[in-house]
């Protein structure tokens, strides 16, 4: 039966962090390998150098992070419920790429990212069974 989401402070931080890990993440991969430069099969050398970019480490570990939260949050809630963290991130995403790394989003692009923003809204709204009583029992030490 579905019921209604409860999440602790900590769930909501957890969800937030996905939102950013990702967003924040892919915009310093972004940043590092433009100065790295176009890597196809002739120049497969240029993956060791961008290994050594400050802004791709930085993207790697924030990556990192990202699937060991959401690796987490997928642990005690339903994708359908998880996922919207990481569609809402395609705004940060947007905005990064517009004022940090001066991207131009043209009139259909931001349409589109706020299409997507409000189906996931959409969908996140329904039911859900995010809500385990049995694993809350035993969380509580109960049926031990």
């Amino acid at each position: 039966m579905p019921v209604k989401h409860v999440l602790r402070p900590s769930q909501y931080a957890i969800l937030l962090g996905v939102m950013l890990s990702a967003s924040v993440g892919d915009s310093f991969l972004k940043r590092g390998m433009e100065q790295v430069g176009a890597v196809n099969l002739r120049h497969l050398g240029l993956l060791w150098h961008a290994l050594f970019n400050p802004y791709v480490d930085i993207g790697i570990v924030l990556l990192i992070g990202f699937f060991s939260l959401y690796t987490t949050a997928l642990s005690w809630a339903d994708l359908t419920f998880v996922m919207p963290a990481t569609a809402f991130g395609y705004v940060v995403i947007a905005l990064m790429g517009r004022f940090w790394l001066h991207e131009h989003l043209s009139l259909w692009r931001w349409l589109g990212i706020l299409l997507i923003v409000a189906a996931v809204g959409f969908v996140a709204g329904g039911p859900s069974r995010t809500g385990h009583p049995e694993l809350d029992r035993m969380d509580a030490g109960i049926g031990r």
